[in-house]
Formats: C-alpha cells, structure tokens, sequence
C-alpha cells in the first residue's frame, strides 16, 4: 500500500491512527503504531505509573496475549534531525494513500446536459498522480464516499457493484454525475457508460454497500469476519472519526512507591517469581532490583506481586481515576501568603470570605489549582458515535474500540500542564435536592427519554450518570461561559472534569467540578482561571442568569417534556445556552439540563441553586 509522510504534533487527540487526512494532493489514512518511527533511542518517554497500569488492565482485556501489568507510554515522535533529508522533513509517522478511487477534476457534460466527471482507481493514474484523458493529464481528488461499519473498520466503496445494482464484471467507464447545485445525495449519481446507474442516496439504505469484511487499511491488514453491515461514510465528516482518550491527571503518590516500583520491573525481572525466596535470590544477584527494591522489605514487595500475580490488581491502582483526583483536590492545604508554586501537581485552599454566600450554601470547598499535568492516552476509535469515559474516569472494559496496533509494546500520550479552579460541593445538600419529588419526577423524564433512544442505538453502551451528575454537568457549562468573559482564555481552550457517584459503589459522597485549562505551550499556564477563583461568587451569579432564559426559550426549557416526549439524551440545553466546544466537554454534549440548576420558563422547583 503506497505511503505518505505526514507531520506529527498532535496526533493523539485529533489525527490518530484510523484517522482520514486530507493532505493537498491526496488523501490518507495515519498508519498504526507499528509504522511509527522514532529517531536512534529517542522514544520520548512519559512517566506516569497509574495510567500506564489502567491502560495496561484494558489491553489485557483487548489482546490476550498480552500479559504485562504496565506498559510504555510514549508522545508521539517529533522531527528530529535525523529526519531532515535534502531539504524536506521526513517525520516518524507516515499515513497510506486511501481511499484508491478518485474523481477527474475533467468536467464533461452528459446527453442529459448533467455535470458529470470521471470515477478512476489509483491504478489508472501516472506516476504524477494526474490522469490521463485523450492524450491530456487531468489532476484528480480522492472520493469523499467511503463505506466504513460501526467497529471502526473502513474501505473503499465497490462502485463498479454499487452502479450495478449488484455484482458485475462490467468494467466500462463509471461516472459521477451532479443532477443539482446543493451536493445532496438525492443529486449526485453514479454512472456505468453501459448505462447502469443509481442514485447514490440508495447508499444509505441498510445493506445497499454489502457486509463489512474487516479492512483496516491504517493496520493495512483485514480483522477477518465481520458481522456489521457497511454503511456510507462522508471521510471528512465528524462522524468519521472519534479518539477514545484516557486521561488523568497526574496526582503525586497516588501510588505507594512500593506498588510504582513492583510495577516498573514488573515485564523485565519479576513476572516469572513465584517464591519470596527466588524474590531474594533474584535481588542479590541482579544489581537493578537491588537499587530500586531495597528500601522495602522481602514481604511487602512479595504481597504486592502475589496481588497482581493472582489478577488482583493492589488497592491504589483499583481506584478509579476521578476518586484518586477528588481526593488529592478536595484536601488542599490553605493558601499562604509565602506560597511558592511548583511541580506538576499545587494546589491551595481559598477562603470562604472570598466566595460565601447564603444562595451558595451547598458549596463546600473552592480551590485553586495553580498547576496540573494532564496526560491523555490514546486507545483506540470509534466511528459514527462517540465512546468517552463513564462518570468515574474509567473506559469500558467491554466496549467495541477499533485498535491502533497489531500488538501494543508501547501506547501513545500527549502531556499537558496548565491550571485551574476546583468547586467541592456538600453530600448532604445534593442528596436532599436529588430525592425531592420535582428532582425525582424530573429524573424519570430524562431517563425515560434516553431509554427510548437506546432503542434507535442497539448495543450503545451510554447509560443514565444519575440526575446529581447531569446537574453538575449543566452547572459546568454556565460557568465555564461566565468565566470565559473574564479569565483571558477563549471558551474552547477552557474544559472540565465532573466528579459524581456513580451509582455502583464507587466516588460515593463526592460532588465536584474541575474547571480547567492544559496544553502542551503556553496557554495552559497564564494564571487567568487561578485568579477568577478569587471572583468566584460573581462568576458564579452570572452563571445562574445566563442558564435562566435562553434565546431559544419556550422550545429550548421544555426540553423533554413537549408532546409526551422526545428521544434525545439531554434534557432543557442547546447552542443558545448550555452546548460548549465538543474539545470542553467531557461528554460530548450529552446529559445536560439547566433546569436541574436554575428555574426555566417552563420547569421550576427541580432546580439546585436560587436566582
């Protein structure tokens, strides 16, 4: 499969493996992790124990040959000296041409006086990439049809079959015609010069494109049998392509350093010990293990490996992401004025004289983050629909995600650091409201309402977070709009992590938001949203109007309840009100109701806080 060099600085988050990129003259397709090259020993290594034990638990479940208890993580490689050949950078990640099918840019008219030009594989074009019509080279541009199914896999539509109606060794001229001005797929046509054609809005239909046979082109290989039927797929769309990221933020001995050390030696020395007297032979005799175990005793190091040799993974790594974060966050010393930040990880208390106040009762806790590291991994794509993290952090063990390598050695991350403002908010107070009749009939509603969109999703693995995260979520968004005004950071660099119970036992009793802004320059650090924590009482009140009346209202705050019902996962929320950059949002824009938090036009008395 022919190659592309492609740049490769953000790669985790917008343009990962699986990913469509349109480059000037072609199109194409990141290659996997296998195709990445790093320049000599440079592999640009992160560390970060407890992602890399989490990620390490998930490909246990992806791959099963896989054994390890952690894993490498790496950023992707940059474009190193090394890379610089006569003059042209030649970076460590490279992409394959897809899709092989493109379109003459020779515009001819048909009998029906149409606008019509030319469908051709990569095959029939000249080494320059232009095709040649009657002794003249054309430049042509990849098709933006391709068929793809909901397991991520992807491939080039069979036109020849497609305009046939079926299977055919027809191999005439085929045609793409425009029967209109607006692009829709009503208008545009697919012509065989046997004169077999077929409207390409039939592509839509069920079954129409065929059984998906397991291509992944960016692994250039096939998974074999597929159960999905192939369904269009418009390459650019947003819809194309959705990264399935695991963040954390790094949160100093959230490990025991005895579990970070156990784990570190874990693939090269200690997977094959069995015996805490093999354990001691192995430290006396390997100079490594003798460094880095010392400090801990023969039988604490032996109880941590009996713990992962069993399949039980130790107590700090069993937690789940947010509870180690809400923890760390939520006991922050108080701010002094000798304070000096540093590390990846400061933060500090700020006095409730500064923000308290009788409609803010149900806060407990403002703190300001003065740093924060974040790192994100990339664990593989979804196509069509998104798959993010549920309400603890975690990824689904059981969710479909389309791979990003044949086998994992190592995994992608990028590292980010920048700042923000945490809000704590009381159990007691939010346990109250939750189980007031209003709150409660509310409830019913919105999970009535996704219930019923589950039925047009089958096999989705969303489930209802409960109604105190759904407010919390909301409460987010109105403040993440007022602090904007005020903070120096555009709206869509801002972004947050919701902190909520679950309902299955876990983050129990912790109510918070992390309002909070990382990148890999700069703008992640200016000191604007550490500073808005000092107004916070006043972001907070604005907040509170701008949820009140939306410019779309009456139709925006009946939300769910309007004519019995409607399927749809949020509830009073769209882009007059609540609805942030897709990059801010946690979830994508789901499970949002304003109502929960101020009174709307047409709800009240299920909301949270007092106008």
């Amino acid at each position: 499969m022919s190659r592309q060099q492609i740049r490769s600085n953000q790669l985790i988050t917008t343009f990962g493996p699986g990913a469509m990129v349109d480059l000037p003259d072609k199109s194409i397709i990141v290659a996997g992790l296998d195709e990445w090259a790093y320049e000599g020993h440079k592999h640009c290594l992160v560390d970060e124990p407890r992602l890399a034990a989490k990620i390490a638990r998930l490909l246990r479940k992806s791959y099963p040959g896989f054994r390890g208890q952690s894993i490498e993580l790496r950023t992707p490689p940059p474009a190193g000296e090394a890379m610089f050949q006569r003059g042209q950078i030649m970076p460590g990640v490279t992409g394959f041409i897809f899709p092989h099918w493109f379109i003459s840019q020779k515009v001819d008219i048909s009998p029906e006086k149409n606008r019509r030009r030319q469908l051709v594989i990569q095959q029939q074009l000249e080494e320059s990439g232009r095709f040649r019509i009657n002794g003249k080279a054309f430049p042509v541009v990849p098709v933006r049809f391709v068929r793809a199914c909901k397991n991520g896999h992807v491939g080039d539509i069979k036109w020849r079959d497609f305009a046939h109606h079926g299977a055919t060794s027809c191999q005439m001229n085929l045609w793409m015609e425009e029967r209109g001005s607006t692009g829709d797929l009503t208008d545009v046509w697919i012509i065989c010069e046997c004169s077999a054609r077929r409207c390409l809005r039939d592509a839509t239909e069920p079954g129409s494109l065929g059984q998906c046979n397991g291509s992944r082109p960016w692994l250039d290989d096939s998974e074999g049998f597929c159960k999905e039927a192939n369904r269009l797929l418009i390459r650019t769309a947003s819809n194309a392509y959705f990264p399935q990221t695991l963040p954390v933020i790094s949160i100093p001995n959230a490990m025991t350093k005895v579990e970070t050390a156990v784990l570190g030696l874990w693939d090269s020395h200690l997977c094959n010990i069995d015996s805490i007297e093999k354990l001691k032979m192995f430290k006396m005799g390997i100079p490594e293990l003798t460094e880095k175990l010392g400090p801990f005793s023969d039988e604490t190091i032996y109880e941590v490996m009996q713990a992962i040799l069993s399949g039980k993974e130790t107590s700090s790594l069993a937690r789940p992401v947010k509870e180690v974060e809400f923890d760390a966050l939520s006991s922050a010393e108080a701010e002094q004025l000798t304070d000096e930040p540093h590390g990846d990880f400061f933060v500090r208390r700020l006095d409730g004289a500064r923000w308290q106040h009788p409609r803010l009762e149900a806060l407990e806790r403002v703190v300001q983050v003065h740093r924060l590291r974040e790192v994100v991994a990339l664990m593989g794509f979804t196509r069509f629909e998104p798959e993010s993290a549920d309400v603890t952090g975690e990824l689904d063990m059981q969710v479909q995600r389309a791979p990003i390598v044949g086998y994992p050695r190592w995994m992608p991350v990028s590292e980010n650091r920048g700042e923000g403002i945490f809000l704590q908010f009381s159990a007691a107070h939010i346990a109250a409201w939750a189980q007031s009749d209003p709150v409660l009939r509310r409830a019913a509603e919105l999970e009535a309402s996704l219930e019923k969109w589950q039925k047009d999703h089958p096999g989705s693995p969303i489930e209802f977070p409960g109604v105190a995260y759904i407010m919390l979520h909301s409460l987010s968004h109105l403040l993440i709009s007022a602090i904007a005004l005020d903070c120096g950071y555009p709206l869509s660099s801002l972004r947050e992590r919701i902190y909520a119970p679950d309902g299955k036992g876990a983050m129990e009793d912790r109510y918070g938001i992390l309002i909070f802004t990382a990148s890999s320059g700069s703008e992640g650090t200016l000191g604007g949203l550490v500073h808005a924590a000092r107004d916070l009482q006043k972001h907070l009140f604005r907040a509170i109007q701008l949820g009140t009346l939306c410019s779309n209202d009456p139709v925006c705050s009946s939300g769910v309840a309007r004519h019995g019902g409607i399927d749809r996962i949020s509830g009073s929320a769209c882009h007059g009100c609540l609805y942030i950059s897709e990059t801010s949002c946690e979830r994508f824009n789901q499970f949002l109701d304003r109502s929960l938090v101020v009174p709307t036009i047409e709800r009240r008395g299920c909301h949270f806080l007092t106008t």
